[in-house]
């Protein structure tokens, strides 16, 4: 990989625990204010639905939103479901913030730290730039610039954010490579000239939960079960 010269990664699912961080911040609110929900089904409905509302806005469906408004106008639609109360702009508002503080896996700090020795790093996420400032402090996490879809006022899989964001780095998409847990996201980058690496999280959606098939051996540039295996392979 000698002619890798910096590192792309997305992030909720592949930097951060978004399922078990969601869904303790929700027990705690709920608690606070007595009301009982199945908190892991509305969490994982809202995952779902966040994507479907990403996807109006990349095909033109809807006029373009940051990730906070697409949240609120989710969790607007999905709390009569789960039976929770009517909720104020500003409680939606609190909710959609809870995707700003979310936990690290166990191996992103430290292999985030090996690989910023030798590469320079960037979220490459569906997040805004605001958001992703606020998760990597929150999760301890440093790069070395931020790339949130608001920079190119469009969302993955759209090819301008992976171009685009090569084109900041001041490489060529050959020269970067894109680090993901989730194939298709991986497909797209690959299909726009950026190396990939496949990265294990096999507990994104809770155990024993495949949402995408693992790609196969010869799919993706690398496959690693960790970011500290990554680092490893990349010499760092």
């Amino acid at each position: 990989m000698s002619e890798v010269r910096a590192l792309l990664f997305d992030t909720f699912g592949t930097l951060v625990d978004w399922r078990a961080g969601l869904i303790t911040q929700l027990e705690q609110w709920g608690t606070a204010r007595n009301i009982a929900a199945d908190w892991p089904g509305l969490v994982l409905a809202w995952r779902r639905d966040h994507v479907l509302a990403l996807a109006k806005v990349r095909t033109g469906q809807r006029e373009w939103a940051n990730l906070d408004e697409l949240q609120r106008e989710t969790m607007r639609q999905l709390a009569p479901q789960f039976g929770l109360p009517t909720l104020s702009n500003d409680t939606l508002d609190r909710l959609a913030r809870m995707w700003h503080e979310l936990p690290a896996w166990p191996d992103t700090v430290e292999g985030m730290a090996r690989l910023r020795a030798k590469y320079p790093a960037a979220p490459l996420s569906n997040g805004h730039v605001a958001l992703l400032i606020r998760l990597a402090r929150a999760a301890g996490i440093t790069f070395d610039a931020v790339f949130g879809a608001d920079v190119f006022r469009q969302y993955k899989p759209d090819p301008q954010t992976y171009l685009g964001a090569a084109t900041l780095l001041g490489c060529a998409p050959g020269e970067v490579m894109f680090v993901a847990f989730h194939p298709s996201d991986l497909e797209a980058a690959a299909a726009c000239g950026l190396r990939t690496c496949f990265v294990s999280r096999p507990l994104e959606y809770g155990a024993g939960v495949v949402v995408e098939q693992p790609p196969a051996q010869g799919d993706v540039d690398l496959m690693v079960g960790d970011l500290l295996e990554l680092a490893t392979a990349m010499g760092c």
